[in-house]
Parts: C-alpha cells; sequence; structure tokens
C-alpha cells in the first residue's frame, strides 16, 4: 500500500467557515494527498458565507452557533445524508480533527468497523478556561480529551513539545510529529516594505512590535496589551502593529490606542505586512505549534513569546528570540525592552530565526501524516 491507495475521511470542527491555522493546515493537507492520487472526503459545519472555499469535497454535518461566539459551530451529528455518504465512500481509514460530539460519533464509527483512526492536535482546548475565568474545569476537559484521544489508534501534534505534553497526559502514547510549513516565496525578509509602514504611522526609524492571528482573549491580548502599558511606564518608545480580525478587536483597539490595526491579511499583503514588524510578540499559551511564530521567524523578525508548547519547538531562547514564563508582564516588557534598543540584537536573532525556518517544508511535511496512515492501515491489517 502507498499514498495513492489511501481513501481518507475527514472529520473537521471548522474546516473552512473561519479562517485560522488549523483549518488552512487541514485544506493544505487534503491538497497534498489529492496530488498524490488519494481520495478524501471531508465532513465538517458548513455555512452560506464561509472564510474561503474549501480544499476537496466537502459534506455537511448538523452544527449549531457557539452561545457568546456564534463564528464558531459545534457539530452535534453526522446526518443520514452524510452517514450514507460515507458508507459509500468506504473509507480505509478516518482523520478525526477536533473532539467534538461528531468526532466522537466518527471514531465510534470507525471503531465498529475495525477501521483505523488517527486524530491530529491542533489546539490546547483545556487551556481556554483560564481566558473565562472557570480554570477550575482543566482537568474535567482533560479526562474529557483522555477518553477521546485514547479511542484512537494514534495522533499526531505539530511538535516534540506538544507531543510530549500529550504523553504526559497520557492521551495517548503512539504520537508522531505533523509539523507545520511556511511558504518562503511570501514569508521572507525581502517582502518588508517602508512606504506600507508609513503608510500606517510607523516611521523608517520606528521599532514596531507586531501581533499576528485572530483577535480573541485566548490569544493572550491581556498580556500583550499589559505588557505594552508597561514599556509606556518605562519611557520605551515603541509602535503597535496588529495583523489580524476577531470579535475582541474592539476591546484590543480600546486598550492600544494608536496603535495600528490592519486587520486581516493574506497571500503576499500578510507576508508584506510581518516582514515589516521589527519583532513579533506572541503571549499566547493555547498554540500546540505556533504558526505565526514560524511565519515571523521565516520573515527575519526576532520573536518574544511564552515559553509554552509550539513556541518552546521554534524559538531558541537568546538566539532567534526570547522564551519568557507564560503571564510574566514584566519580564516580557524586559525581552521587547533588548530588541527596541538593541538593532544589532534584532538582526543577528532574525537571521536566526530565517535559518531555522529553512528546515519546515510543507510536501515533506505532509508526506509524514500519509506515512502515518499507512502504518494505522498495515497495523490494522496485520492485527
Amino acid at each position: 500500500m502507498d499514498t495513492a491507495d489511501l481513501r481518507i475521511a475527514l472529520f473537521s470542527g471548522n474546516y473552512n467557515y473561519v479562517r485560522d491555522g488549523a483549518n488552512q493546515a487541514l485544506n493544505r493537507l487534503v491538497g497534498y494527498l489529492l496530488r498524490q492520487g488519494a481520495q478524501v472526503r471531508v465532513y465538517a459545519p458548513t455555512v452560506a458565507e464561509p472564510a474561503f472555499e474549501p480544499t476537496g469535497d466537502l459534506i455537511s454535518v448538523r452544527s449549531f452557533a457557539i452561545p457568546g461566539r456564534p463564528e464558531y459551530r459545534v457539530p452535534f451529528s453526522i446526518s443520514g445524508k452524510a452517514r450514507r455518504d460515507l458508507a459509500k465512500f468506504a473509507p480505509n481509514v478516518v482523520h478525526v480533527s477536533s473532539p467534538d460530539p461528531v468526532g466522537h460519533q466518527a471514531v465510534t464509527w470507525a471503531r465498529n468497523r475495525t477501521i483505523p483512526v488517527l486524530s491530529s492536535v491542533h489546539t490546547r482546548f483545556e487551556t481556554y478556561l483560564r481566558y473565562y475565568n472557570m480554570a477550575w474545569g482543566e482537568p474535567v476537559v482533560e479526562a474529557i480529551l483522555r477518553r477521546f484521544y485514547r479511542r484512537c489508534n494514534a495522533l499526531v501534534a505539530p511538535s516534540e513539545s506538544m507531543a510530549q505534553l500529550l504523553r504526559e497526559q497520557r492521551m495517548n502514547y503512539d504520537v508522531s510529529i505533523w509539523s507545520r510549513g511556511v511558504d518562503h516565496e511570501i514569508f521572507n525578509p525581502g517582502r518588508r516594505d517602508l512606504e506600507w509602514r508609513r503608510s500606517h504611522g510607523i516611521a523608517d526609524h520606528e521599532v514596531a512590535i507586531g501581533f499576528l492571528g485572530r483577535l480573541v482573549m485566548e490569544k493572550g491580548l491581556d498580556v500583550f496589551s499589559d505588557t505594552l502599558d508597561e514599556l509606556r511606564r518605562k519611557g520605551i518608545a515603541h509602535k503597535v502593529l496588529v495583523i489580524g480580525q476577531g470579535p475582541a478587536r474592539e476591546w484590543f483597539e480600546e486598550r492600544l490606542p494608536g496603535a495600528a490595526f490592519v486587520g486581516f491579511q493574506g497571500g503576499a499583503e500578510l507576508g508584506r505586512a510581518v516582514a515589516s514588524m521589527d519583532v513579533l510578540f506572541n503571549p499566547s499559551v493555547t498554540e500546540t505549534f505556533g504558526n505565526v511564530t514560524l511565519e515571523a521567524m521565516a520573515c527575519g523578525l526576532p520573536v518574544v513569546a511564552a515559553a509554552a508548547t509550539g513556541s518552546q519547538s521554534l524559538v531558541d531562547d537568546r538566539v532567534s528570540g526570547r522564551l519568557i514564563p507564560p503571564g510574566a508582564v514584566h519580564q516580557f516588557a524586559e525581552a521587547l525592552k533588548g530588541y527596541i534598543e538593541d538593532t544589532e540584537l534584532r538582526r543577528a536573532h532574525g537571521a536566526a530565526g530565517v535559518a531555522r525556518a529553512g528546515e519546515f517544508s510543507w510536501d515533506r511535511i505532509n508526506q509524514a501524516v500519509a506515512d502515518t496512515y499507512v502504518r494505522l492501515i498495515r497495523q490494522k491489517a496485520r492485527a
């Protein structure tokens, strides 16, 4: 068996209705698999106006909008039509990318038919409760996740640090790496555009601290803004450039008066915006990999990040950036201060980031997932 023999049923909680790093990685994976001759069917919630067109065949599952966060949906049932489509497709491997009700149903469907199941881990769901004053519930969420992931034959995680965490949490013991790649045509230092910076009120000599990502509280917006308050109290001159859109934008704009909010950027425009920063500040602890960190490194930026899963596997502390204990506002401010005041330090750490980002190729990375599918099918056949 090889990649062309694969028939993959992919279940996703968000394949294309809201744009984020996880669903863009899934679409890239599907595109790669189709180019290799594999067959793929995607089962996920659909909406009238998705963020982007899906890659491959997308079959709708029943879902409802999350109260208070209507842009996201919870898949709660595989409809009769979708089940008939699934049976007709007859997959030889099932891939679940979210531990939601439909994900649980998909795992049960596959186990009842002795079809191997691979689950990809894209975010640390248990940490989300911290941003809603419900951290006491993390052990409960961990227990639910453990039950889900242990029913799968194997997991793939986007970084070795996340894979090790999953093993320590006893989620599963067959955990391999599905990393993330970066498009070096889009993300490279040559995309820097001083005229574009000037159009957003950032002078050539000013140091722009950047935020890149969806504007939701789970991304550490409170820590980001508290850290910049600390810089202002210290009298450290800087500018702020925010790339992204989301429901917390109004809150973030109020907390960062004078910052340049450029909204969602895509393709070459995103590469230009990222390369036009001077340092990326990523205080989030929810990422399992950190696509934004890798993209910034490819553009030659030093990165100040929380020492959490994902960033720890990308940023070499004091070589390509700084890794700071999560939430340590004063230490984040000191790290940023160092880059603001030392041009040579920014240049050296940025160059180290470019070298590290050069190790990530999308085709090689996605073939690793295909190889895992094939291995699981062979193991199931031997069993």
